[in-house]
């Protein structure tokens, strides 16, 4: 790999390099389609696929045959207006409601966070070496997510040698790299010391009984107490927390995501009187309109409701 490619590739995420490369395949092997691809073509991909596969699929498909175009020197033919068009007819007739993650209540984080204290006295008094650093390192995550508004895939980036602790004060977060960071400068997220549920405390808990003092923050904890080298996989954080939310006794247990700390820490800045553009700022959205996807509505009609 020449300096250039190794820059290049840098410049953009795994994920997404993943995500076009299955986006092209799916397009050659399952539909059988050929690259360089018209504008024709490409609009009956779309309508071969519309019943089947989600609008914002289909937009990541268009996504990913667009960079393939540009990057061999081709003409972008999901630029088309007959592309337009069936897209647009495909969002008339295929229209359905986006499924949001549940957000996790502060009511909620409370129980989760009862059981866990009380499964990590338990293991410490058994001896238990697993339970009690999976016990720990789960209390950390929960408590780090949401407090910070993380996604799923930055919980999972995060590394002990980026992270600063002011004791009495928090903690600082540094991510070479997010979603709302197009430039790749990096962001830096403070995270508050709290007298109850607090993040710092739980943090640092972890970090000790790990005996961390670089690389992932996160990492998988085997049946024997053995700590990875390698950081939680974004695909293991949803079966982990549902796993522990149904251990805790919260009700359907399955409606949560890892996007359920970052709804659910919205929810709770909202009631809490923190206005839009704080949160914002707060948790990283670069406009309004990504934020109120994430904001529950209150209902006018409460006072007057029989």
């Amino acid at each position: 790999m020449s300096e250039v490619e190794r820059y290049i590739n840098a410049g953009e995420r795994e994920n997404t390099r993943r995500s076009y490369r299955g986006a092209v395949r799916h397009f050659e092997e399952e539909y059988g389609g050929f690259l360089p691809a018209s504008p024709d073509t490409v609009s009956a991909y779309l309508a071969r696929y519309a019943g089947s596969l989600a609008i914002n699929t289909l937009l990541q498909r268009l996504a990913a045959l667009a960079h393939w175009h540009i990057e061999h020197g081709f003409p972008d033919p999901t630029k088309a207006s007959v592309v337009k068009k069936v897209l647009k007819g495909i969002r008339t007739l295929h229209s359905v409601q986006e499924r949001q993650a549940r957000p996790i209540q502060i009511a909620q984080v409370q129980q989760v966070v009862s059981w866990l204290d009380a499964a990590i006295r338990k293991a410490s008094c058994a001896n238990n070496v697993a339970a009690l650093r999976s016990h720990t390192r789960d209390k950390a995550l929960l408590l780090l997510g949401f407090w910070r508004g993380f996604r799923g895939d930055e919980l999972t980036r995060l590394q002990v040698q980026f992270i600063q602790v002011t004791p009495n004060d928090g903690l600082t977060c540094f991510l070479p790299h997010t979603k709302g960071d197009r430039a790749a400068q990096g962001t830096t997220f403070h995270a508050p010391a709290l007298k109850t549920l607090c993040p710092v405390e739980a943090y640092m808990a972890w970090i000790n009984l790990a005996a961390l003092s670089d690389g992932p923050v996160f990492r998988a904890v085997d049946r024997w107490g053995h700590i990875s080298e390698r950081g939680l996989h974004i695909n293991s954080l949803v079966p982990l927390l549902r796993s522990l939310f149904f251990a805790a006794g919260l009700s359907s247990p399955d409606e949560f995501s890892g996007h359920s700390l970052r709804r659910g820490f919205a929810a709770w800045a909202t009631s809490n009187g923190w206005d839009l553009k704080t949160l914002m700022q707060y948790v990283g959205w670069r406009d309004a309109q990504s934020a109120m996807r994430y904001l529950e509505i209150s209902d006018p009609f409460k006072e007057l409701r029989p």
